[in-house]
């Protein structure tokens, strides 16, 4: 029986269905394989408890301890210090952990952070204090924001330094990590998965009959922050005549959004639709007839894989494992960060869509099944070395 502590700050719960659903996917298909348990600490971070009950009232009030779709979840807080660009996080969030933790001694094999900050860095602390190896997999921002940022970039490269096990979402990010000073040899490519029956083809025409749209539909998904680049597909779309954008997605940046939709005068045809059920999200892909995102930084964005797996080729730009989902035409565009190169390739998809089930097939390898298949034979292979020999952090 392999014992797995995930621990995850993101991680969704019922004030945020949509947060880290990519996580909660990973855990449950860890949990259903054969000799595994899997329990979840997904630690919240709060401001100080006025600032909490003000803002973050839903959080706060979430139970502590509570089985959530089907996963034993704790949910110890953390203060969250503002102004203080995270330095103090990590420690914060190992101290809130250990009651728990505490509680839970003996009864976990190994310790899987799924984001390396400040999660990783908490569970290198961790694992020495309970005497269990720890894997940190990098998504994305964990890396590029958090292992370059000042107040922040030397806790994350120790973590990966002191760390049994490394995962990387794609090749490119397993380099990124390798360019920080992260031991290579340590590291291993652990793409993301798709649910194949649920992200699927389905009649386009009927899906744009639902939601009120005549003629080629653009589709994006993604929080309404910069780093997503919006502004670059609204302003691609806007000019691209009789064309549909719809935007699945809330966030900070809906403010400046509806400004730039205005100013282009295409609030006809370019709506935010705002926060979208993971569940919904199939509906709306089948109605698309490209899926466009122009991110700045990605390590492999679930939005890709899934949109693929719908038969929708996408337009995105080349960073993170960008070239290792679209290996091929029919896959879509990679594109510069610009308004007239994703307006050139989302219009060349339309004048000639490639056959659904050839996008489709792009997508096959994506799978939760294989997912959970290698990260527990990432994580036992951690568990069996670290029993046979001297811990690799057992010195620090």
């Amino acid at each position: 029986m392999l014992r797995v502590l995930t621990l995850s700050t993101l991680f969704p719960d019922r004030s945020r269905p949509n947060f880290g659903v990519f996580v909660k996917r990973q855990t449950r298909a860890l949990a259903v394989l054969p000799d595994t348990r899997v329990m979840v600490v997904a630690p919240l971070g709060l401001p100080p408890a006025p600032l909490a009950r003000l803002r973050h009232g839903s959080l706060a009030g979430l139970p502590i301890c509570e089985s959530w779709q089907g996963l034993d979840v704790h949910r110890p807080r953390f203060v969250a210090l503002p102004f203080t660009a995270g330095r103090f996080h990590a420690r914060a969030l190992a101290r809130a952990a250990v009651p728990i933790l505490d509680r839970l001694r003996g009864s976990f094999d190994v310790i899987d952070a799924s984001f390396f900050f400040p999660d990783g860095v908490a569970a290198v602390a961790l694992g020495r204090r309970y005497g269990v190896p720890v894997s940190i997999k990098a998504r994305g921002a964990d890396i590029h924001h958090w292992g370059r940022s000042p107040a922040t970039a030397s806790q994350v490269l120790a973590a990966g330094r002191e760390a049994d096990g490394l995962l990387a979402v794609s090749a490119a990010m397993r380099g990124d990590m390798i360019a920080l000073g992260m031991p290579a040899d340590r590291i291993r490519v652990h793409h993301t998965g798709v649910d194949q029956g649920r992200f699927a083809p389905a009649d386009r025409a009927a899906a744009k009959a639902a939601l009120r749209v005549a003629g080629p539909l653009v589709v994006a998904t993604g929080a309404l922050i910069p780093r997503k680049g919006h502004e670059v597909v609204i302003e691609a779309v806007a000019r691209l005549p009789g064309v549909t954008l719809l935007i699945a997605g809330e966030g900070p940046d809906r403010p400046r959004l509806e400004a730039v939709i205005r100013r282009l005068g295409a609030t006809d045809r370019i709506r935010l639709l705002g926060s979208v059920p993971h569940d919904d999200l199939p509906r709306l892909l089948a109605a698309a007839d490209v899926m466009a995102l122009a991110s700045a930084s990605e390590g492999l964005a679930n939005a890709w894989v899934e949109a693929l797996a719908c038969g929708r080729p996408i337009v995105v730009t080349d960073i993170g494992g960008a070239r290792e989902v679209v290996t091929a035409p029919d896959a879509g565009r990679i594109v510069p960060r610009d308004p007239a190169a994703f307006a050139a390739a989302i219009a060349d998809l339309l004048a000639a869509p490639p056959d659904p089930q050839a996008v489709r097939a792009h997508a096959a390898r994506f799978t939760w099944e294989a997912n959970a298949l290698a990260l527990r034979d990432h994580l036992a292979g951690l568990v069996r070395d670290f029993g046979s020999g001297v811990p690799r952090h057992a010195a620090a």
